[in-house]
């Protein structure tokens, strides 16, 4: 099934008919003109009270139950989707498990750059999701066929990218699509050819559903699976989005990986074959925050630098650095070495800004014992304190409790190991 999106800014009652009369009343009375009024007219609510005075509302009304069901559950997740889509997001639809899995606009569009700079003109998405690489795929100007499983998330994505002429939305698998009928569509049609054609693909890594879903660990369960995946990748530029925990001895050696933090969040780790790979580049970690873009990459994992004594600062590498194995080159560009060998601590007595790593300023040391941080921090007055650890077996949050906190002052404390010793370094953020 194959949806040509419009440009008129939402999609044709006729196709959104296709995917919804055989799913559930919520859909079928969602996805109508007068559903969407509905949903785009509801106040903002951010109390249970509020909740229940539109519910109250919108049935006296003569809306019915699942409709009314149906838009406060969008309204919910629309709110929910702002930290991933800013603006996009009071005009979209989404399943709770298509927010859940679905990149951020800001990521997306750098999916989108790499096909775009190597030359690709259309883009098959496969496990579109609710359509967020496709949306940014589109809005750089590549054909994007956007294909889904699932017949309700492959509606929403629908009407999520029905302002784009250049996006067609296919319900179907992602193994049984015919890629072979792009790459024919493009060569009679002379401004595509087989070799520009990419694939992207986002393999569901949660259990089947739209809510209450939960994360697979193997990653021979995902849909589709790593095999096939990885099988198009031999054939075709692709990049493929996995979770940025997953196992590093499955990465493929010809692949580029990124790993990609988000204000401070590693959220996803990308696999990169053929021309949307960087030659030379098989690890990279990308660190977006609020002061940009930035990012380390080398040809393959960094060595570490030795370990050393305590400075006067100590600094935790971003995740994106730690996973991509890069910590050694960091070290070397600070000037930094390793509180302890396996662990991902730097520390140095030179302040050093750098987006690849947060910095604390050592305040200072005590033995990790209940008993003495007890008595320090009721000597110090603090009340609010953040607690950090690597190297020690220890729940943060529990040891916090027994620490029985009291005062106006705030710090933080790292629960680490040098060497074989254990230790407490009570530390300020800089």
């Amino acid at each position: 099934m194959a949806t040509n999106c419009s440009a008129s800014g939402a999609p044709s009652t006729a196709h959104l008919g296709k995917f919804a009369l055989v799913e559930t009343s919520e859909v079928r009375e969602l996805l109508t003109p007068s559903g969407l009024r509905l949903l785009d007219s509801l106040p903002e609510y951010s109390s249970k009270g509020d909740i229940v005075r539109i519910v109250a509302g919108l049935r006296s009304a003569g809306h019915s139950s699942a409709l009314v069901a149906a838009v406060l559950t969008q309204a919910k997740l629309r709110s929910k989707a702002a930290a991933k889509f800013d603006d996009f997001a009071v005009r979209m639809l989404f399943t709770e498990a298509g927010l859940e899995q679905a990149t951020r606009l800001r990521v997306a569009a750098l999916h989108a750059g790499r096909f775009s700079r190597a030359g690709i003109t259309h883009v098959a998405d496969l496990g579109c999701g609710i359509g967020a690489d496709a949306m940014a795929m589109a809005g750089l100007g590549l054909t994007v066929t956007a294909v889904e499983a699932d017949e309700v998330t492959a509606a929403l994505a629908s009407y999520n990218l029905a302002i784009f002429e250049n996006v067609t939305v296919v319900h179907a698998r992602a193994e049984e699509f015919d890629l072979a009928a792009l790459a024919v569509e493009g060569n009679s049609n002379g401004p595509h050819s087989a070799a520009r054609i990419g694939i992207y693909l986002d393999p569901a890594r949660r259990t089947s559903g739209h809510s209450n879903t939960e994360r697979l660990t193997r990653p021979e369960d995902y849909s589709p699976s790593l095999k096939f995946a990885f099988g198009l990748a031999e054939r075709y530029p692709a990049g493929v989005k996995l979770g940025p925990g997953f196992d590093r001895g499955l990465i493929p050696i010809d692949a580029e990986a990124q790993w990609v933090s988000v204000d401070g969040s590693v959220v996803e780790l990308g696999l990169w074959f053929g021309t949307v790979a960087r030659p030379g580049i098989t690890r990279s970690a990308l660190v977006l925050d609020d002061t940009g873009t930035h990012e380390m990459n080398a040809p393959g994992d960094s060595d570490d630098v030795e370990a050393g004594v305590l400075g006067n600062f100590l600094y935790e590498p971003d995740g994106s650095v730690i996973r991509a194995r890069l910590i050694g080159d960091l070290a070397r560009i600070m000037g930094a070495h390793m509180l302890s060998e396996r662990i991902a601590y730097l520390t140095s007595d030179i302040l050093v800004s750098t987006p690849f790593a947060r910095g604390f300023r050592i305040l200072d040391e005590f033995p990790l014992d209940v008993k003495t941080l007890t008595r320090e921090m009721r000597t110090r007055g603090i009340g609010t304190l953040e607690v950090k650890k690597r190297g020690v077996d220890i729940d943060p949050a529990e040891f916090r409790k027994k620490l029985r906190l009291q005062g106006p002052h705030s710090a933080t404390l790292i629960l680490t190991r040098i060497g074989e010793r254990r230790t407490a370094l009570l530390a300020e953020r800089v």
